[in-house]
């Protein structure tokens, strides 16, 4: 800048034109000029040579060629976010929303080239940002995916993400999954979900359901009451689901099949199995032939309607004559099975009940007792010491009128169902009886074990073991009963 006269317009300059502007401004300020001068008598002067004095000039821009000077000018600008109400500077923004800003400058970049290909790589995004600014940033770089560029490309973005919140924003379609140093894409065709299983998907997995895609196993539960009570039994029996990275998905009695078909390749052969264990747990719903009256689907005297006369939806096991029990949990089972997902049917009929079948009837009886009567021990009302003894002597005298295993189970699950009983908060306290009866060395794995349902214990076993120790050949038998090899004593 030659000269300051007259006063240019500022608005009218270019970027260079103003950072030489600047450094006129700058130069006649005293304070900047003194500095110089002081800098230059004091101490470049004494390093000098005679003939070849060191000068030292302050500016904004540099002082070589435009085009050096420019860029140099550009590398001296710099992005920062405001706050309203804030006047720190430094503590403005925190960490995550500057990588906002980075993320957002760069899409600037690549939206406005017209050379090269235009892509993002994004690691980890989630990093010191807020779950509901993950939400909308995963948004925000999809919408961006779909613009297209005046060269008519559109931005491959890529994102590497251990967050379930982003992964539940994701379209299942985009999902690409590491495994052993393999990558399986979740995009059509690729999978065993069929097309309703994507629209599916996208309405129901969520946040809480998304971490399956990030665990070294998984168990599909159908139920509030399974979700509860699996992990306190699995850590009792010494299979803990979170030492083994599994992460437990309750689907909430629908939608089974088409969460398991999300590790199921369509093409296995060309791109190899996706190696995850994934446990389906399931009711077979068919209740022993001595339940309805005691259940209370019939009243006493009543006989069973023939499934051909009535509208009856609920099944005893004499509708399955001959092998027709086996079919039916044939056919249940493979509606989820294949690959390394498995589907491991109750023995008997439902997890309560079958609790109750294996071993575990007081405890269940109990459980359900203190369940009916859970606002008035919150309350304070009535006592939990004082209602699980009133509860354990009515079951010790129901015992002992000498009832088949059939018969004793069906009144423990009669209880459950009854009276408004809650099924989750029966089965939290479920938990809750048997830590503490392992707390006083009432309890120990081994014992446990052997009084639970074997495909619960098979179940947990797949997902927590390597593939070798469990024997998954088929499902569970009509008796509960099943090879479950040397997982047994792990």
């Amino acid at each position: 800048m030659k000269s300051a006269n007259p006063t240019p317009d500022p608005n009218k300059l270019s970027v260079l034109g103003l950072g030489d502007y600047a450094n006129y401004l700058l130069g006649e300020n005293e304070g900047i000029k003194n500095t110089r001068k002081k800098l230059n008598t004091d101490y470049l002067s004494p390093l000098s040579f005679s003939g070849d004095p060191l000068d030292a000039k302050i500016s904004v821009s540099g002082i070589s060629d435009d085009s050096t000077r420019l860029r140099q000018l550009l590398e001296k600008l710099e992005v920062s976010l405001s706050a309203t109400g804030l006047t720190d500077e430094i503590h403005r923004r925190g960490l995550g929303s500057n990588n906002l800003l980075f993320m957002a400058c760069e899409l600037l970049l690549l939206a406005t080239e017209e050379e090269g290909f235009p892509l993002l790589l994004i690691e980890e995004p989630e990093a010191h940002l807020h779950p509901q600014r993950q939400l909308r940033l995963m948004g925000f770089l999809q919408d961006q995916a779909n613009i297209q560029r005046a060269d008519g490309q559109q931005i491959q973005i890529i994102v590497t993400t251990h967050s379930p919140n982003l992964a539940s924003d994701i379209k299942l379609d985009n999902l690409v999954l590491m495994r052993d140093g393999k990558a399986f894409s979740m995009a059509r065709k690729m999978t065993k979900l069929e097309s309703t299983d994507y629209s599916f998907l996208k309405r129901f997995l969520d946040v809480t359901k998304a971490n399956l895609f990030f665990a070294r196993g998984v168990i599909i539960v159908e139920g509030d009451a399974e979700n509860i009570l699996l992990p306190t039994l699995a850590r009792l029996i010494g299979r803990d689901l979170r030492e083994h990275g599994v992460s437990l998905i309750n689907v909430g009695g629908v939608g089974l099949r088409r969460y398991a078909n999300i590790f199921q390749r369509a093409d296995a052969v060309k791109d190899g199995e996706l190696k995850i264990p994934v446990a389906c747990i399931t009711d077979v719903d068919v209740m022993p032939d001595c339940a309805p009256w005691i259940v209370g689907k019939l009243k006493e005297g009543e006989a069973i309607p023939k499934i051909s006369e009535s509208t009856r939806k609920w099944r005893v096991k004499q509708d399955f004559p001959g092998d027709g029990l086996a079919t039916h949990r044939d056919t249940i089972g493979a509606k989820a099975s294949g690959q390394w997902v498995k589907t491991f049917i109750a023995g008997e009929w439902t997890l309560e009940y079958d609790l109750a079948f294996f071993g575990l009837g007081e405890e269940v009886w109990i459980a359900a007792h203190l369940a009916a009567k859970d606002e008035k021990i919150h309350l304070g009302t009535a006592s939990l010491e004082t209602e699980s003894a009133s509860a354990g002597a009515v079951y010790s005298e129901l015992a002992t009128k000498g009832l088949s295993k059939e018969e004793l189970a069906s009144h423990v699950y009669a209880k459950i169902t009854s009276n408004g009983v809650s099924k989750p908060i029966a089965a939290q306290y479920l938990a809750e009886i048997l830590e503490n009866r392992f707390q006083k060395n009432e309890l120990n794995a081994k014992t446990l074990r052997s009084k639970l349902p074997v495909y619960l214990v098979q179940a947990i076993a797949y997902v927590t073991s390597s593939f070798d120790e469990v024997n998954t050949s088929g499902l569970v038998g009509e008796d509960g009963a099943k090879n479950f090899g040397d997982a047994t004593s792990a």
